[in-house]
């Protein structure tokens, strides 16, 4: 792996840091008017000792966080990468026992202050917004995927956050920030994957009032906890009748001392990172919240920063592939010539390069829209308030939120996909050699593979996202009116306005299908050119905050992506009018028949 600081070699992310985020709108957001700063003045409380006293010191902080971030990563995790990868996990006795070199690489994370990222100052953590977090996942998934995965589960603790009560965010959170515990989320069973409203884990209280779990869940990433650090597992149980779908669902915390382990998955990728299943045998747990509301609210409420976390680890893993390729295509000579001036290959490179700056775009868009509405929504770290706000007195966080709640899968479906092709493409750039495990690229390649199957399939995505364009892009839905307002915040070229255009046909013919089976089938081309119409729109968005040698640079890449968008997306609407003629025909020939 290219040895290097991932966060300063890597000139789109310092674009987006330096330029093309709006740090002051999300400062805002983040610090309720600094608040912490004015608390730590008149009380002195530690926790609160760095808080900022402005835009500019917030982001002195990101920049030491992810400065030190991007050199672990870039320096550190991913020369180990290839040494954890080829020795693996190993299992014996209910204990899971990891590479040593990788102990030592979570400890360094741990050592460098890394581990307070998801946590707020109140409970010793930094108090980074959504999109710090989705920085810091790229990084690590560059560097390597599992140790991403084990780090970033920290993350999990917000819910903890955000849903229970005073004292037990109290007793919990700090031992996340603290490193004295990992965390992990456990939802899926054996039988059930994401058909989460009939899941059979029971918990029921015992004659002391004690909350007490039995059944299994499969499938769960660091359920184990990390070496001598036991994990806070998120536990996902029923507590009404059998009949009772989601509204019989409740959340509850258990640790992973109080429950077995039964055993981990051989995967073809991700060889460090232990996925678990669990047995819960009268396992003592703590209730979340309120009672029946897992599902339906808070599991729920989870899914756009898991969403976002995948988006993230997909971005760098894209990142990872394109930068390898771009080295040994540099280095590797053929007919007298590197292989990137071969045409062929250089068309490969060209796509890797455009497709990577998009699903970052995608990422980071997502994140803003994360960070506008749940710094509102949610007081993080401050249990003195109401901890949940009621979302329908507050219009910005009503938008923001629905926004996201389209633009998270969205991200989540295109990052993964397109990660996994870029992975593709990294083999082909290396030939015969990328198919051996000479070079990291046969790593990169497997390890993408999990991206577009956990925290939620592909094709779960795509019914996360449909609904974005059903009613969404209505005459004054929410991303119709989102979309023309980012639209008239700069010049666009004809090329995207045309493709604005392609895709608000399809929309059209997609509402003008009545069979709810035939939606369901077209949806994908939906929203793929939801996908490919938005990462264009972001391309052209950004090259106008841009000085003017990089604002080329990015245009001439956002018309390569228009070129394969146009194509796309005329296919799409081909496909989608063609599907609704032939329904259209056969509801008439049915009702012909029925009289």
């Amino acid at each position: 792996m290219i040895k290097n600081n991932y966060f300063t070699d890597n000139e789109d992310i310092q674009d987006y840091f330096q330029t093309l985020i709006d740090w002051d709108e999300i400062v805002c957001e983040v610090e309720h008017d600094f608040r912490d700063y004015k608390e730590y003045s008149q009380t002195k409380q530690e926790e609160l000792e760095f808080a900022p006293s402005n835009t500019q010191e917030a982001l002195e902080a990101y920049k030491a966080f992810l400065d030190s971030a991007g050199e672990i990563c870039g320096c550190d995790i991913s020369q180990k990468s290839s040494i954890m990868d080829k020795k693996g996990l190993s299992f014996k006795d209910g204990k899971v026992s990891f590479p040593q070199e990788m102990i030592e690489l979570y400890q360094k994370l741990e050592d460098a202050g890394l581990h307070g990222f998801a946590t707020a100052r109140h409970f010793g953590g930094l108090t980074f917004p959504r999109t710090m977090i989705s920085f810091f996942y790229e990084l690590m998934g560059r560097a390597d995927s599992s140790l991403c995965l084990a780090f970033g589960a920290l993350g999990i603790i917000e819910t903890v956050d955000c849903f229970s009560d005073e004292e037990q965010a109290a007793k919990w959170v700090p031992k996340i920030a603290d490193g004295s515990y990992s965390a992990a989320m456990a939802l899926t069973e054996p039988n059930y994957g994401s058909d989460l409203p009939n899941i059979q884990t029971k918990a029921e209280k015992d004659e002391k009032g004690q909350w007490r779990i039995n059944g299994s869940k499969r499938f769960i990433t660091g359920g184990c906890g990390f070496e001598n650090r036991p994990a806070l597992i998120l536990t996902l149980a029923r507590t009404g009748d059998p009949s009772s779908g989601a509204k019989g669902l409740s959340f509850f915390l258990v640790q992973s001392t109080d429950l077995e382990i039964a055993g981990i998955e051989k995967k073809m990728g991700i060889s460090c990172s232990a996925t678990c299943e669990l047995v819960y045998n009268n396992s003592p747990a703590e209730l979340i919240g309120k009672e029946g509301f897992g599902l339906i609210r808070y599991a729920m409420g989870m899914m756009n920063g898991a969403r976002l976390a995948v988006s993230a680890q997909s971005t760098g893993i894209a990142q990872a592939a394109y930068s390898e390729s771009c080295k040994y295509a540099s280095e590797r000579e053929q007919f007298g010539v590197p292989i990137r001036d071969i045409p062929a290959v250089k068309k490969l490179l060209d796509r890797m390069e455009r497709e990577t700056l998009v699903i970052r775009a995608l990422t980071m868009e997502a994140s803003r829209q994360v960070d506008l509405y749940s710094w509102r929504k949610f007081d993080h770290g401050n249990k003195n308030t109401d901890a949940e706000k009621n979302p329908k007195h507050d219009p910005q966080v009503r938008k923001w939120e629905k926004i996201a709640s389209f633009f998270t899968p969205l991200a989540k479906y295109y990052g993964s996909e397109l990660c996994n092709q870029i992975a593709f493409d990294a083999i082909q750039v290396h030939g015969g050699s990328g198919f051996t495990e000479e070079y990291d690229v046969a790593r990169i390649y497997r390890d993408a593979r999990i991206t577009n199957l956990y925290e939620g399939t592909t094709q779960l995505q795509i019914v996360a996202a449909i609904g974005g364009i059903s009613s969404g892009m209505s005459a004054k839905g929410y991303l119709r009116t989102y979309l023309e307002d980012e639209m008239a915040s700069f010049a666009p070229s004809a090329e995207l306005t045309e493709i604005y255009g392609l895709f608000c046909k399809i929309c059209e013919a997609f509402k003008e299908i009545l069979d709810a089976k035939t939606k369901n089938y077209v949806a994908f081309e939906a929203v793929e050119s939801a996908a490919r119409f938005i990462g264009g729109m972001l391309l052209e968005k950004t090259a106008s905050k841009l000085s003017s040698e990089k604002r080329e640079n990015r245009l001439r890449v956002a018309q390569a992506f228009h070129l394969d968008s146009k194509a796309k997306i005329t296919a799409n609407k081909i496909q989608i009018q063609g599907i609704a003629m032939k329904s259209e025909r056969s509801s008439q020939n049915t009702v012909v028949a029925a009289s």
